[in-house]
């Protein structure tokens, strides 16, 4: 079955360089984090991928990216497409509010794909690198799709420990699920810091070994529509109170219809380790992991030269 990778890249900046982090090199040949996510993708057997960027970033992301993967992608059959998040693409009926200038969030953004979609598909973040046990997990999990159950819907780990930062503190999305392994909950954390005993949020001691969301979704192509219909309740619910920040954002739309039952989630747990430049500090450590990865053998130096059409 055909499987698509929607990449949420909207958020880069529209000036390039070395201050923009989704494009900081990390790989021995300047790979970003990107890169890998897509190696990994498609080893997986995905054989499309979406990226969701603004149309005022296109030319400079195509430069920096797009045209290689074009390219990479065309020798080994997998699809590329471009979706565009823009601020004005609202539901009818409503207004941008003055003064508004951020668009509205990740929920917008797997939206701007809808026409794009039409096979089952994973959402990552473009500046996470999640390693290769989330994409198989979550590919094979799409591969169970059947049209007439459109709602089940799946969702990435992550352990804990494998997630936080030595350089400060982040916020996590700490998973509830039942006995079956079902989300039932993302409990949002804040201040979540690595210590002696493993983790703690506020002087709360936090277990370690507990799952998180990183934001990697395994999803139908009928959520696309669910999402449709929640992002013009959004306009109506939530604009009117917060009409310059207010955000749609996938993981608490999905948590909304999770107390509806209108969709389950099924947590696959991966093992490895999360890595993102949360922090300036972060950047040195990311760039060691990966080389240790590459020497280790994980990933060949000539990054794409293990795939094959």
């Amino acid at each position: 079955m055909k499987t698509a990778l929607v990449i949420m890249a909207a958020g880069i900046g529209s000036r390039f360089g070395g201050g923009i982090k989704q494009l900081a090199a990390v790989g021995p040949n300047g790979e970003i984090i990107m890169d890998y996510s897509i190696h990994d993708a498609i080893e997986a057997g995905f054989d499309k991928i979406v990226f969701i960027i603004r149309h005022d970033i296109e030319d400079a992301f195509k430069e920096v990216i797009g045209n290689r993967i074009e390219g990479i992608c065309a020798g080994l059959g997998v699809e590329i497409a471009y979706a565009y998040q823009d601020l004005n693409d609202i539901p009818a009926g409503y207004s941008v509010p003055e003064g508004r200038s951020k668009p509205w969030g990740t929920g917008q953004a797997v939206l701007a794909c809808k026409g794009i979609i039409r096979e089952p598909f994973a959402v990552i973040n473009a500046d996470d690198y999640y390693g290769k046990e989330a994409f198989v997990q979550i590919h094979s999990f799409l591969q169970g799709y059947d049209p007439a159950r459109p709602y089940e819907l799946s969702m990435a780990g992550f352990i804990l420990k494998n997630t936080l930062s030595d350089n400060g503190a982040v916020t996590r999305g700490l998973c509830r699920m039942n006995d079956e392994g079902y989300l039932t909950e993302v409990v949002e954390t804040s201040g979540i810091e690595k210590t002696a005993g493993g983790a703690a949020a506020g002087g709360r001691a936090i277990d370690p070994e507990s799952l998180a969301s990183m934001n990697f979704w395994g999803l139908t192509p009928e959520f696309v529509e669910l999402l449709d219909r929640g992002f013009a309740e959004f306009f109506e619910k939530t604009v009117p109170g917060n009409p310059l920040k207010g955000e749609y954002l996938l993981p608490i739309y999905i948590g909304e219809l999770l107390q509806k039952n209108a969709v389950s989630v099924k947590v696959l747990p991966s093992h490895d380790k999360w890595f993102g430049v949360t922090y300036q500090e972060d950047k040195p450590v990311v760039i060691e992991s990966f080389a240790k990865l590459v020497e280790a053998g994980v990933y060949r130096r000539d990054l794409f030269s293990d795939l094959k059409k």
